[in-house]
C-alpha cells in the first residue's frame, strides 16, 4: 500500500558528519541555489579525471533532489556552481575566492557562497571532490544512497537556499582512510555474480565501492583477495581507482602490489612461497606488480607471511625478513626509477609479524608502520614516546569482519558503537594517524560501523564518550528523519550493543545459564517489538532502509536467541524426563527455519531483491572458525520424549508442587474412553480430558507424584483448576474426586452453580466463564508417602471434565493468574 510520505520528506536531515558548517538550507532565507529555472555548472575539463566524475554524479544528484538536470557550461559569468582545483582548473584559478586557505593543504576544500554563485575549491583533487559530496550531502543525498537504500528527498529547486559565507571541515587527521573487503564469499561473491554477471569484482562493481568510500570522505581500500585478484581479474579496476581518486593497496600479507590469488593461480610458474629457497622467482612476481602500479598512488605492502595468510615461519626469522625488505626495496625504487622512499610502503604487524618487530625486527624511516587490533576491535599495540617520532608514521588495521579461532565473525555486525569509538580514540591519542583501515568482509551489512570509522578518520576527536551517539542519531536523522532519528538512533545502539555481547557464530545453548536465557531473550523481544513498531510508522521509501540498518540484524539475533533458548530448554527437560521438551524442540525448528526465512527476504525482497546472495552466510552450527560447513546451517541438536509415557515426578520444595495436568505420572483410562491431551488449551500447557465424551468414565483416574513441599503429617491445600465447562448434563453439576497419599477421596462438585440464575449470574457465572477456568481448594491430610514421594489422584465421575493444573500447596504457593510455574522435575521415573 502507498503511503504518503509528506511530513516525513518535510523532516528528514542531512548528517553534519565529515562535514562543513550547515549552509543549504529549506526556509527561503539565503541565496538561490539557482538564479533561473535549471542549474548551471562550470568545471575545467582539464582538471583530474576524479574531479570530473564527481561532478557528473553532482548532477545525478541534483536532478534525483530536485528532478531538475543541470547543465554544464563553460561560461564562468553565468554558471551558478564553479567546481576545480587549486592549480590545475583555470575556473578556480581565474575565480576571486581567497585561495590562501588550501595553500599546501591535503585534501582540504572550500565552499564559497555569495555573489550569486556557489564555488567549491580543492587543495588538491580529492579536497575538490569532497568538496562535491559535501554539497550533495547536504543537499540530501545520503552517501549510503544506493549501498542502503537511503532515500533521497525530493524538494523544488526554487526551495534549496544557500547561506553566504566560507565553508570547510578542515583537513583529515588520518591520512589513509579506507576498508578492506575481505572473505568475500559466499556472500558478496554471489552478489556480485548476481548483479554485475561475473565470477569476480570487476571495475562496474569497484566504482560503486569507490564512490561509497569518497562521499565518505575516504581515499584508500584493500580489495577483496579470497577468491579474487584486484589487477589481473580486471584490468580496468585498477585505472578506475586511480581516474576516481581512490588511492590502492594490498593487503597485510600480499607484498608488492601483487594479489594472493595471482599467485596461487600460478603456483607452477611462481615455485613455492618461500623467499630462502625461491628468491629469484619471488622476485619476479614482485617485480611484475611493482611494475603494473608505476605511476599510481597506491601504498606498496612489503614484507612477507607465509603462503595463504599464515605465519611464515614457526619462529621470527628477522634475518631473512630484513633481507626480503631490502630486496623489495631495489625492486620499487628500480621499477618507479626514483628512490624507494617515494613509494608510499606499509609494514603490516598483523599477528605473529608483531613478533619479528619486537624481536628488533625494523624497517626504514619512510615506512609507514601498520599495528592491528587482535581481530575483535581491541588495539593489540600503541607506539611508545620513542617510536612515535618514526617518519613513516603508524597506522592501524581494524576489524568489524573476521575468519579465524575461536570462530569467524562474518554474518552481522557485531561491534558495539562505544567499543569501537574508545578503541579508536585510545589509538588516535597515542599518534597512530598515518592510515586506518577497516576489515569490512562483504560490506553489508557493516553500514554503520563504516560510517562511524571513516567519520573518526577525519577527526578521531569529534566525539567524546558524552555525545558519540550524537553520531547515531545524526546517521539516523539522515537515513529516517528527525522526527524519527532519535528512536531509530536508541534501536540501533542497543542492537550493536545486544549483539556484542557475543557473536552469533558463538553463540550456543550454553552461552547463558536457563536464569539468564528468559532476560536476554525478553530485551531482544522488546528491541524487535521497538523496531517493527518504528517500521511501521515510516513511509514506504525509508522501509527498504530500515529493514537493512535496523530490523534485519534485530530480527534475526532476536530469533537466534529464540533458538538457543528453546534448545537449552529442550535439553534440561528431556534430562529430567520432561515432555514439554517435545514443545521445545518445535520451538528450536521452528526458530530454524524462520532464520531462513528472514535471510531469504533480505536476498529476494529487500529494495526488490537487489541484494540477492548478501544474505547467505553460514552462521548456525559452527564448530570451529574453519570447520567444514554442510551446504546448508545445521540446526541444534533437539530431543524428544514419546508423548503419554508418565512418569514425571516433581519437586514439592520451597512448601509448594505446581503441576500441569499433562504431567501426570500416570493415566487410567476407562474401559470406553481414554485420556486424551487438547495441548494448547487453558492458560498454560493444555488440558486432560477422557474421550469420547459420550460414554461412561467409571475406573478412569490421573495420578501425579510429588516430593514432599516441606513437612509430613500436615494438611496441604490441593488447587484443582479445570475448564469453565458447564452443567451440559443439566444433572446439578459435574463431579470428580481427589485423593491423596491414598486417603479418602473427596468428591467436588465444580460447577454446580456456574449458571445464570440471578443469585449466580454476575457473582459466578460470567466472572468464571471469563476466566474460562474454575479453581477448587481442597484441604487434604499429607500422609508419609513413600520414600518421601506423595500421590495425588484425580478421578472424574462425569466425563467431559478438563483438568488444566494441579497445585499442592503446603504454604509455599503464591497465587498468580497462571497459577505459579511448574516445579523443577526431581526425577523420572520408570511405568
Amino acid at each position: 500500500m502507498k503511503r504518503i510520505a509528506i511530513a516525513f520528506l518535510m523532516l528528514l536531515a542531512v548528517t553534519g558528519l565529515r562535514a562543513a558548517d550547515r549552509f543549504v538550507s529549506f526556509d527561503k532565507e539565503g541565496m538561490p541555489l539557482a538564479k533561473g529555472d535549471k542549474v548551471l555548472i562550470c568545471y575545467d575539463t582539464n582538471d583530474e579525471r576524479g574531479v570530473s566524475i564527481a561532478v557528473n554524479n553532482l548532477v545525478k544528484d541534483i536532478f534525483a533532489v530536485t528532478g531538475v538536470m543541470p547543465e554544464l557550461t563553460d561560461d564562468l559569468q553565468e554558471a551558478d556552481i564553479l567546481i576545480g582545483t587549486v592549480g590545475s582548473s583555470k575556473v578556480i584559478d581565474s575565480s576571486a575566492i581567497d585561495k590562501s586557505q588550501l595553500k599546501e593543504c591535503f585534501e582540504k576544500y572550500t565552499i564559497t557562497v555569495g555573489g550569486g554563485k556557489t564555488v567549491i575549491a580543492g587543495s588538491d583533487r580529492r579536497g575538490t571532490i569532497f568538496g562535491i559530496y559535501e554539497l550533495s550531502g547536504q543537499l540530501g543525498v545520503s552517501p549510503w544512497y544506493w549501498w542502503a537504500d537511503v532515500a533521497i528527498q525530493h524538494r523544488s529547486l526554487d526551495s534549496i537556499r544557500l547561506r553566504e559565507g566560507v565553508y570547510t571541515d578542515g583537513e583529515p587527521v588520518v591520512k589513509y582512510r579506507g576498508i578492506f573487503l575481505n572473505d568475500e564469499a559466499p556472500c558478496l561473491t554471489t552478489w556480485v555474480k548476481n548483479t554485475f554477471g561475473t565470477d569476480y569484482g570487476g571495475h562496474e562493481f569497484y566504482a560503486k565501492v569507490f564512490e561509497l568510500i569518497l562521499r565518505l570522505k575516504g581515499n584508500f581500500m584493500w580489495p577483496a583477495m579470497w577468491g579474487w585478484a584486484f589487477y589481473a581479474d580486471d584490468p580496468l579496476n585498477s585505472s578506475t581507482a586511480d581516474e576516481m581518486g581512490v588511492i590502492m593497496g594490498t593487503s597485510h600479507h600480499e607484498p608488492m602490489a601483487r594479489n594472493h590469488q595471482e599467485y596461487v593461480r600460478n603456483r607452477e610458474t611462481y615455485g613455492p612461497w618461500n623467499y630462502a629457497t625461491n628468491q629469484k622467482r619471488l622476485d619476479s612476481f614482485f617485480r611484475e606488480g611493482i611494475r603494473r602500479v608505476k605511476g599510481t598512488e597506491d601504498v606498496v605492502t612489503i614484507a612477507m607471511r607465509g603462503d595463504g595468510d599464515e605465519a611464515m615461519s614457526a619462529d621470527a626469522d628477522t634475518r631473512l625478513l630484513k633481507k626480503i625488505v631490502a630486496n623489495q626495496r631495489k625492486i620499487i625504487a628500480k621499477e618507479t626509477g626514483k628512490p624507494a622512499s617515494e613509494t608510499p610502503q606499509v609494514w603490516a604487524l598483523y599477528k605473529e609479524v608483531l613478533d619479528y618487530y619486537d624481536a628488533g625486527m625494523t624497517v626504514p624511516d619512510d615506512v609507514l608502520i601498520l599495528l592491528c587490533d587482535d581481530n575483535w576491535g581491541n588495539v593489540r599495540r600503541v607506539p611508545s614516546k620513542e617510536e612515535r617520532n618514526h617518519p613513516g608514521g603508524w597506522g592501524l588495521y581494524y576489524h568489524v569482519d573476521y575468519v579465524g579461532a575461536p570462530r569467524n565473525t562474518k554474518w552481522l555486525n557485531v561491534t558495539p558503537i562505544q567499543n569501537m569509538w574508545e578503541q579508536l580514540v585510545l589509538a588516535s591519542q597515542y599518534g597512530i594517524d598515518r592510515m586506518w583501515i577497516l576489515n569490512v568482509g562483504d560490506l553489508k551489512p557493516m553500514e554503520y560501523p563504516i560510517d562511524l570509522f571513516m567519520d573518526m578518520a577525519w577527526d578521531p576527536a569529534r566525539y567524546t564518550a558524552y555525545d558519540i551517539l550524537d553520531h547515531t542519531r545524526a546517521f539516523c536523522n539522515a537515513a529516517f528523519g528527525e522526527k524519527e532519528g532519535a528512536e531509530a538512533a536508541r534501536i540501533l545502539n542497543l542492537c550493536c550493543k545486544y549483539a556484542g555481547r557475543r557473536t552469533a557464530e558463538m553463540l550456543d545453548c550454553g552461552t547463558y545459564s536457563l536464569e539468564e536465557w528468559p532476560k536476554v531473550v525478553a530485551q531482544y523481544m522488546e528491541l524487535e517489538n521497538d523496531a517493527l513498531n518504528q517500521y511501521l510508522r515510516l513511509p514506504e521509501e525509508a522501509l527498504d532502509s530500515y529493514r537493512e540498518l535496523i530490523l534485519f540484524p534485530i530480527q534475526a539475533m532476536c530469533n537466534i536467541y529464540r533458538m538457543y533458548y528453546a534448545q537449552a530448554m529442550n535439553i534440561d527437560l528431556y534430562r529430567k524426563g520432561d515432555p514439554t521438551c517435545n514443545l521445545w524442540a518445535d520451538k528450536v525448528e521452528a526458530a530454524f527455519r524462520r532464520d531462513a526465512e528472514l535471510c531469504a527476504a533480505y536476498n529476494k525482497e529487500i529494495a526488490g531483491g537487489k541484494w540477492d546472495g548478501m544474505m547467505i552466510q553460514k552462521h548456525i552450527g559452527y564448530q570451529t572458525w574453519n570447520d567444514d560447513f554442510a551446504p546448508s546451517d545445521v540446526m541444534p541438536a533437539i530431543f524428544h520424549l514419546e508423548d503419554g509415557e508418565g512418569g514425571n515426578v516433581f519437586s514439592g520444595e520451597d512448601g509448594a508442587a505446581v503441576m500441569e495436568a499433562v504431567h501426570y505420572f500416570k493415566a487410567t483410562d476407562a474401559a470406553d474412553a481414554s485420556w486424551t491431551e487438547i495441548e494448547g488449551l487453558g492458560r498454560t500447557l493444555g488440558g486432560m480430558s477422557l474421550m469420547p465424551y459420550d460414554v461412561p468414565v467409571e475406573g478412569a483416574s490421573l495420578e501425579y507424584r510429588f516430593s514432599s513441599p516441606g513437612k509430613d503429617s500436615v494438611d496441604v491445600h490441593v488447587h484443582v483448576i479445570v475448564k469453565s465447562t458447564l452443567d451440559y448434563l443439566n444433572k446439578g453439576g459435574l463431579v470428580y474426586k481427589v485423593s491423596l497419599d491414598g486417603g479418602a477421596a473427596v468428591e467436588v462438585n465444580f460447577n454446580a452453580n456456574l449458571n445464570e440464575k440471578p443469585e449466580n449470574i454476575y457473582t459466578v457465572y460470567y466472572p468464571t466463564v471469563a476466566g474460562r477456568v474454575v479453581e477448587s481448594v481442597v484441604t487434604l491430610p499429607l500422609g508419609r508417602g513413600e520414600d518421601g514421594i506423595h500421590s495425588l489422584v484425580v478421578s472424574p465421575s462425569d466425563p467431559a471434565i478438563v483438568f488444566e493444573k494441579i497445585v499442592v500447596d503446603a504454604g509455599g504457593y503464591r497465587q498468580g493468574y497462571l497459577f505459579g510455574d511448574e516445579s523443577v522435575r526431581t526425577r523420572k521415573m520408570a511405568e
